[in-house]
């Protein structure tokens, strides 16, 4: 942990919210603090440079509010430094738009145990070290020198995507004077037992896993403080694992507990692109094996009371323990066991039961929104836009509600296109529906240059992708199509000199394409961008109008591969929430082989 930790430190000594982001104060102070615990000395050459960093930018009271939160459990925060997290809010009618059971599900999943352990001041003892720390991490003369109440809504510039509004002012002050009447009310402690009821319930169904790594952390803790000799904290221990991987730089907590299903259908489905299936039938076997084994069986209990939406049948992002689906996940999960239905038995294995693939049907059916005819992500979208005036992570934009995107949509609407091609008896007229609003919500969020924005990677190449193979499915042509004209001129205009296409992480920040580009300054290609691009244009037919720019692309790829048949990891490609980047590692391998199978077969 502490090679992962020190390898990542920036060259002024901060540390970015992902691995090649700029300092900041989050960052720097949580691995500052991370530092600490693991017996790294204050005076060690990264620790004075890291404090210096912190010190120099006017210490942790500027720290964004989730950082606030971490040092006031450690202890070395005090809580009235913090907006107020009430757990109160779970009481509240459900119909209010604001009420946290209509916010995306890992707002409220994170928030949640974040209210109980605030409704409690859930606080570490006070040892040597967190009284160091009190002394180490600010700037001001003294610990208690600092004026809390200003400290409250403090936030670095080098953290600040997303400035609070004027109404969160109100929101806060107004809470801040409520709060001493709450403590300790007998409305407190119904409030807080009713949270760590929903707690245990997301415990129990996620076998005690959870939806991500931070809600993990706070429902162990809120269950560590509840009883720290519960069945509950011994089953929490040992799923930690599920979160660490250790590679050349360290060991790291991922961003999720994996990805398995979600690489493995787009695996199967490169594989099978590249037309060499046959010689590839133990991997594909054992694929299926695994799709078949995580798609998710069963409803969890009483959906509707504990906020859920139905999941029998559908897929999730990585592991069946884990249990959450997702739109897009269930889409790829069920383009590629349909996939693998119409190969030969004796070679992939035993097709799914077609009755289990309609239940995955059913749910993706029941995700689409019927205001707009987009796909969220885990459940529909539950409130309206004007509640991320409420978003009190600085860091993170757009996440209180579970907004519809490019890639859940067009993955939903090629996944029931493709169901229904192989049975087009069941669930014909709702399928059909689905397609025509859903083609219609497409077509209204394009841009007005062509493309796409990609919500979770990295960026308009990936959105353009999915939407130009989403309008496709729904029964667009190049010739009858003018959205579909547009994509591709888009991706056409984009393509470097060089052959490849490439973006920076920096598109996803600033929503507008930004090109990836070396220590020079000159154009640098991307393997998986340019993979996205070659593979929507392979769809849109380019090879019948031109194909020399796919014979450029294909000889960009093939000049970056290694003699033993791998390709480079290039810079980050995945994103969430659109400031904070995530590592696929597969991606370089399946989208590359994707393209390039795809390049052999239909153009050459």
């Amino acid at each position: 942990m502490l090679r992962y930790l020190e390898n990542h430190l920036n060259e002024d000594g901060g540390v970015g919210l992902h691995i090649e982001g700029h300092s900041t104060m989050f960052g720097t102070v949580l691995t500052y603090v991370a530092m600490r615990l693991l017996g790294k000395a204050a005076d060690s050459p990264e620790c004075a440079k890291t404090r210096k960093w912190i010190i120099d930018r006017g210490g942790a009271t500027q720290v964004p509010s989730w950082g606030k939160f971490w040092l006031a459990v450690l202890g070395v925060y005090e809580w009235h430094g913090l907006n107020p997290i009430p757990p109160e809010c779970w009481l509240l009618p459900y119909w209010l738009p604001m009420h946290p059971g209509r916010f995306w599900c890992h707002c409220r999943m994170v928030y949640l145990p974040m209210s109980y352990l605030y409704g409690i001041r859930a606080t570490g003892k006070p040892t040597a070290l967190t009284a160091a720390l009190k002394s180490e991490l600010y700037a001001e003369a003294s610990y208690d020198s600092i004026n809390w109440n200003t400290a409250r809504n403090a936030c670095a510039k080098e953290d600040l995507y997303y400035p609070h509004p004027w109404i969160q002012d109100v929101v806060w002050s107004t809470l801040m004077k409520v709060e001493p009447f709450l403590m300790n009310s007998r409305v407190r402690k119904a409030a807080c037992e009713d949270a760590m009821r929903q707690i245990h319930y997301e415990d129990e169904n996620t076998r005690y896993v959870d939806i991500g790594p931070v809600s993990k952390v706070f429902n162990m803790l809120s269950c560590w403080f509840e009883d720290p000799d519960s069945e509950a904290v011994k089953k929490h221990i040992p799923r930690i694992a599920d979160y660490l991987w250790v590679a050349e730089d360290g060991m790291k907590m991922q961003g999720y507990n994996g990805s398995q299903l979600w690489d493995c259908a787009f695996s199967v489905q490169a594989i099978v692109a590249t037309g060499l299936a046959d010689e590839y039938g133990e991997c594909l076997r054992r694929a299926h094996d695994y799709i078949e084994k995580s798609q998710v069986r069963d409803d969890c209990p009483d959906v509707e009371k504990w906020y859920r939406h139905i999941s029998k049948g559908a897929w999730p992002f990585s592991t069946r323990d884990h249990g959450w689906p997702i739109s897009d996940c269930s889409s790829e999960g069920l383009k590629a066991a349909l996939t693998l239905a119409s190969m030969d038995e004796k070679l992939v294995g035993e097709a799914i039961p077609v009755d289990r693939l309609a239940d995955c049907v059913n749910v993706i059916l029941s995700y689409q929104n019927r205001g707009s005819g987009g796909w969220a992500t885990y459940e529909n979208t539950r409130s309206t836009k004007w509640v991320e005036l409420l978003n009190p992570a600085e860091t993170f934009g757009d996440i209180m509600i579970d907004y519809p995107y490019v890639e859940c949509s067009s993955a939903s609407l090629q996944a029931l296109c493709k169901f229904s091609e192989r049975y087009p008896d069941i669930r014909a007229k709702d399928i059909a529906h689905a397609k025509k609003t859903g083609r219609k919500f497409l077509k209204s969020i394009q841009r007005a240059d062509g493309s796409w924005y990609g919500s979770w990677a990295v960026c308009f190449t990936y959105g353009t992708w999915f939407g130009v193979l989403g309008l496709i499915a729904t029964g667009s042509t190049y010739e009858t199509c003018p959205s579909l004209r547009k994509a591709v001129e888009f991706l056409l205009s984009k393509q470097q000199e060089n052959g490849g296409w490439s973006e920076s992480y920096l598109s996803c920040e600033k929503k507008a394409y930004h090109e990836l580009r070396d220590k020079d300054g000159k154009p640098k290609p991307h393997l998986v961008n340019t993979g996205w691009a070659m593979l929507a244009l392979i769809a849109s037919g380019q090879q019948n109008r031109d194909a020399t720019p796919l014979h450029r692309a294909a000889r960009c790829m093939l000049s970056q591969q290694y003699e033993n048949g791998d390709f480079p990891q290039q810079s980050i490609m995945g994103v969430f929430n659109a400031n904070c980047m995530i590592s696929y590692s597969c991606y370089r391998s399946i989208f590359t082989l994707w393209a390039l199978g795809e390049y052999c077969n239909k153009v050459l």
